[in-house]
């Protein structure tokens, strides 16, 4: 919403951007549609130009001397010739220099009125430019106001734009913000829903964090760190190009080129590998002071600055260069006494202006602060110096700030955890087999003293070093040996938190896979049952088809016969009736006084009278193997109609076998 009402507030003229449009070209010169005057006085320039360009190549081909050298140059907008020779030239020209090592500068005699004239006509071109410009800066400051809030709203979306360029360049982590509101350290009113519980809960201790960014980098550590690496790879690209350009010019260099190259691989290869060690930045709720110890150049002044430039990259809506989830509050106000604030002309020591600043961070910080401490108590006496940095640290516990993190090397800070809660101690860890910080914070562990370990295997006299433990003492040997125990074990314990989340993320990936795979299977099953579905309806319509169209084909084969039948029908009973008609003539008359054709018509008659059914009776097809009821007989062509099922069949007499049985 912001940003669209941003853009809502912008007013932008029209009329104006098209009048701009209409006179100045992209690249900011007066177009010649701009006014009539300045195309003229462009066309005539240009003309002009063509003339004395002739006129000097004319000059120049004319100089048939081939020992002279000559070429044509602009002194100060004037067209003239270069002689690089002391020898006389054809032409006459104005001597404007001369020298023995730069040659001679001619202008014609030919070229003068031209010169003169294009001079005027460029002083032209100028007068309606500068009118032309003239006129739009009117027509701009009736539209001023409307273009200086268009600027402002120009650059604010520029800077936007940057901050999102830069998270995303620096693949930053969006943080959840929270007001630290109340004064013991409890957070609340998170600036997004469910930002105070979120990060907590992600991760596998689910403790409440008063401030939670783990993995994180110093932004300009890392900056220069990958600019480093991006111009190692862009010189072994370069080398890389040169070398085959040499083989393709067939220019060998030996080994040396090999060699630089194989240099620049393997510096592109520590630098990938030498990458910055990111620092774990853990403190609960109820710490209100952090203590971290350590030796020198161990990393503790770059936790402090990490920790205040990621709180300022979060108030200007910079993604935080850390790992995924961020939390950190919305601090107020960030308040640092980070370096030497010495000064000779106002009379201040190391000491003092440590004191000085303090002083001022302590009259200003608030209960919603952050307040970063470097060497506190440094500068002066070790015990006067231990004493007022517990009394800085205890003020600022008690009410001085939301969040206050001090570096120091003086051990009697190490015990405030002991006695107050509102302290937690930290410390840089240092591996003393190489001699080497490793820059990681171990969390809830004072630092220890490593000068005589060091000292030790730096080969220092050993009588030297055993005399300085004495002088230090067994109790605080003691005290470095449980230090170096809870160091162990608080390494043992990351190791073994770290492998959890590894097998954790692990776990939750193949439970992510296993669903996915369950998923899969559901689906492939449900496209089974479709498809077979599909397969099962696809054969019953080919069944329905072929059954269909086999019975059509069964009707078209019973008619096809039924009229060849009818044919024969009627032919033999053509032929029978012409011999009966010649036996009727041809007969003698029986003894009993009655003619055999008599006899034979009646016994016909009878037999025939006794075979024809009638509409209604049930009669036997021989041909279907059913019974079907008749519903019309025409003797006269010898064929009665059935009726078998849905279906109406025109067939012969003989091909029947009548039942005299008749339907109700």
């Amino acid at each position: 919403m912001p940003l669209t009402q941003m853009l809502l507030d912008a007013v932008v003229s029209r009329s104006f951007v098209k009048t701009a449009q209409l006179m100045i070209d992209e690249d900011g010169s007066v177009k010649d549609s701009a006014s009539s005057e300045l195309r003229r006085s462009r066309d005539q320039v240009r003309v002009l130009e063509q003339k004395l360009y002739q006129l000097m190549d004319k000059l120049l081909g004319q100089e048939k001397n081939e020992t002279s050298t000559l070429e044509m140059c602009i002194v100060n907008g004037r067209c003239c010739i270069k002689v690089m020779t002391d020898r006389s030239t054809i032409f006459d020209g104005l001597l404007l220099s001369s020298g023995s090592r730069a040659g001679s500068i001619l202008e014609p005699i030919a070229a003068v009125p031209l010169n003169d004239e294009l001079q005027r006509a460029r002083a032209l071109v100028i007068k309606a430019e500068e009118e032309v410009l003239s006129k739009l800066a009117d027509k701009m400051l009736a539209e001023i106001d409307d273009i200086q809030n268009l600027l402002q709203i120009i650059i604010r979306l520029d800077v936007i734009t940057a901050r999102a360029k830069y998270s995303l360049a620096y693949d930053g982590t969006f943080p959840d913000i929270y007001m630290p509101n109340h004064i013991g350290g409890e957070p609340s009113d998170s600036l997004s829903q469910g930002a105070t519980t979120s990060s907590a809960s992600s991760h596998p201790s689910r403790r409440n964090w008063k401030l939670y960014m783990p993995k994180s980098y110093h932004p300009l550590l890392l900056k220069r760190h990958l600019e480093d690496l991006h111009n190692a790879k862009k010189d072994v690209v370069d080398a890389t190009a040169e070398i085959r350009r040499n083989l393709l010019g067939k220019h060998i260099e030996g080994n040396d080129g090999d060699a630089r190259l194989a240099s620049m691989k393997l510096r592109v290869s520590e630098l990938e590998k030498n990458y910055p060690v990111p620092v774990d930045l853990m403190i609960t709720e109820n710490t209100n002071v952090l203590v971290i110890t350590g030796p020198n150049t161990g990393g503790k002044t770059i936790s402090l600055k990490t920790v205040g430039l990621a709180s300022l990259m979060t108030k200007t809506g910079l993604y935080v260069l850390a790992s995924e989830p961020v939390k950190i509050p919305w601090f107020d106000g960030i308040y640092a006494d980070i370096g030497d604030e010495q000064s000779l002309t106002q009379s201040l020591s190391t000491f003092s202006g440590h004191l000085r600043q303090i002083g001022a961070i302590r009259s200003q910080s608030t209960h919603k602060s952050l307040v970063l401490l470097d060497e506190v108590g440094a500068g002066t006496n070790p015990l006067e110096g231990a004493a007022l940095g517990m009394s800085i640290l205890e003020s600022f516990a008690e009410t001085g700030s939301f969040l206050t993190i001090a570096t120091t090397h003086h051990g009697e800070l190490k015990m405030l955890k002991y006695r107050n809660d509102a302290f937690e101690n930290a410390c840089v860890e240092f591996d003393e087999l190489s001699l080497k910080p490793t820059y990681k914070i171990l969390w809830g562990v004072p630092g220890r003293s490593n000068a005589i370990n060091i000292a030790e295997r730096l080969g220092l006299n050993f009588v030297i070093v055993d005399g300085a433990r004495k002088l230090l003492g067994t109790a605080n040997a003691e005290i470095n040996e449980v230090i170096v125990d809870m160091e162990r074990f608080k390494q043992s314990f990351q190791e073994h938190l770290q492998e959890a989340e590894h097998y954790l993320m692990l776990s939750k990936e193949l439970r992510e896979s296993l669903l996915v795979a369950k998923k899969k299977i559901a689906d492939h099953a449900v496209k089974l049952k479709n498809r077979k579905t599909r397969a099962v309806l696809d054969s019953a319509s080919v069944a329905r088809s072929l059954l269909r169209s086999k019975l059509l084909q069964q009707q078209l084969q019973f008619r096809e016969s039924s009229e060849v039948e009818s044919e024969k029908g009627r032919v033999v009973s053509s032929r029978q009736s012409a011999e009966d008609l010649e036996q009727s003539k041809s007969c003698d008359i029986s003894p009993g006084g009655r003619s055999l054709s008599s006899e034979a018509s009646k016994a016909a008659g009878v037999d025939e009278q006794s075979k024809i059914p009638v509409a209604g009776d049930m009669v036997h097809v021989p041909s279907l193997g059913m019974q079907v009821v008749v519903s019309k007989v025409e003797e006269t062509k010898g064929e009665i109609i059935v009726q078998a099922g849905n279906m109406k069949l025109r067939l012969k007499l003989k091909d029947i076998q009548s039942r005299r049985s008749r339907t109700s």
